[in-house]
């Protein structure tokens, strides 16, 4: 019986995950994504091996952004909670059914994993790696590698996912954050001190180089981190708060907008509050970092560490977009005496408050712990607002107030995209492939920022015009 009920709770989630998208994004337009996806990267690495970026390079790069990927898959145990605290409206997945159906809350979880990597493998990891085929077999590979590609970027998907997981669930458990930073900080400083590679706990070092051991030590880190999350995970918080003055009448007299004090409190009072925030900025902190590190050795060219961390770390625009609207729904404004455009406004004040700050502390960070000249911080951290601000306007356009619910729109993820590679992959060039970089091309970059930042500004005042006509209209 229980494995009967298993596999049923199974074939409902697969179910429950299709409807859920296709309903979202239309059947064909959602149909389509995997054939998008497949464009993009083959686009993407025919343009970066046009412009001698070494193929190691670029399959890194796809391991981190695959890895990536699967942290913010993760992030669905934040969601969970909320829901069951009425924060985010209807919204009840089989995940979080424990209570009303015959099946453990471990199992629940250990299921919806399993259903997560085997739906993602073909919705998502298999075009990435098909696209990835064309320049690979032009380099003399083979149709076999190309699987074996297809199977590492599983690994780090799944890596990504029981992260995440099992970072809520010790949280979720009452452990202090600070705590759990510092187990993080202890074990990278002891695989440090031991000389232990990370790359070959990854399923990165097993494409590198495969061999039983190669796959069998990442497999294990992942199941260790399965099990500990499948125990830890609750979505319930044992976090017990009190406080004794309303903090909207005390926050609304600093930031003097009613929507965007609503819309930071929501953060904050959400599962994870901002710590989620720059957990996000963190995330790509560790790519930014690991793409730093190995393009150098690749390629022989020391990249420009303040143009890589600026022009990366803008890209939390989006994440950090995306918390501040987990919660929001336009319909729910339009109850009150207020307009679309007034609602759009407050989100922009609301982003500005936390965005650019949350890219800028991580920026600081990578600049300090990797140096650089005075004149190339300074660009660098323009680029990294002007990336910031650009991001968010290309978002808002696009997606109103709903960023997470166009990532499987087809049409919509193309614009997106198409968007980030025009603005961004002259940048990536010049951050990884030209040095050292003279006062002329550090101008121009930070006329670049300047110009990234002003654009940004104009689609969110033509995302105002747009979705005051769709939503009045």
């Amino acid at each position: 019986m229980p494995d009967s009920t298993t596999r049923l709770v199974f074939i409902g989630m697969l179910r429950e995950e299709w409807r859920l998208h296709s309903r979202l994004f239309g059947g064909v337009r959602f149909a389509l994504f995997p054939l998008i996806v497949f464009g993009l990267v083959t686009g993407a690495v025919w343009l970066l091996t046009y412009v001698e970026t070494a193929i190691e390079t670029i399959l890194l790069g796809i391991h981190l952004l695959v890895f990536l990927f699967g942290l913010h898959t993760g992030s669905v145990g934040f969601i969970g909670r909320d829901a069951l605290r009425n924060l985010l409206g209807d919204l009840t997945l089989l995940v979080f059914s424990a209570r009303t159906l015959p099946i453990s809350r471990r199992r629940l979880l250990g299921v919806f994993i399993m259903k997560d990597l085997l739906y993602y493998a073909g919705l998502f990891l298999l075009p990435v790696a098909l696209g990835v085929a064309p320049i690979w077999l032009l380099e003399g590979g083979s149709i076999a590698e190309i699987a074996w590609l297809w199977m590492t970027l599983l690994g780090m998907f799944a890596l990504g996912i029981v992260s995440t997981l099992t970072l809520i669930g010790l949280a979720g458990r009452g452990l202090p954050r600070a705590l759990i930073a510092g187990a993080i900080i202890a074990l990278i400083a002891a695989a440090w001190y031991l000389e232990i590679d990370p790359i070959g706990l990854t399923a990165y070092g097993a494409f590198i180089e495969p061999s039983a051991p190669a796959v069998l030590v990442p497999v294990g880190v992942i199941v260790v981190l399965g099990v500990i999350a499948t125990v830890s995970f609750t979505v319930e918080s044992h976090r017990v708060e009190r406080r004794t003055q309303p903090r909207y009448r005390r926050w609304f007299g600093y930031i003097g907008d009613p929507i965007a004090t609503k819309t930071l409190l929501d953060v904050d009072r959400s599962s994870g509050g901002f710590a989620k925030v720059l957990f996000s900025g963190a995330i790509l902190f560790g790519v930014t970092a690991a793409l730093v590190e190995f393009a150098g050795e690749v390629t022989g060219i020391e990249p420009s560490v303040e143009l890589a961390y600026g022009m990366i770390l803008g890209l939390t625009g989006f994440t950090t977009y995306n918390w501040l609207t987990q919660s929001d729904d336009i319909e729910g404004y339009l109850f009150h005496p207020l307009d679309v455009a007034s609602v759009y406004r407050a989100k922009l004040r609301a982003f500005f408050i936390i965005g650019p700050v949350v890219a800028l502390v991580f920026y600081t960070i990578g600049v300090l712990w990797q140096g650089g000249s005075l004149l190339s911080a300074l660009t660098g951290a323009i680029l990294t607002v002007g990336v910031t601000a650009y991001v968010f306007g290309v978002t808002i356009y696009l997606a109103g107030i709903s960023p997470n619910e166009f990532l499987f729109d087809s049409l919509l993820f193309t614009l997106f995209a198409g968007a980030m590679m025009v603005a961004l992959v002259p940048l990536l060039v010049i951050a990884f492939a030209v040095s050292p970089l003279g006062v002329e091309v550090l101008a121009a970059v930070g006329l670049g920022g300047v110009l990234l930042f002003a654009l940004g500004l104009l689609a969110f005042n033509r995302a105002v015009d747009r979705w005051s006509q769709l939503h009045l209209g």
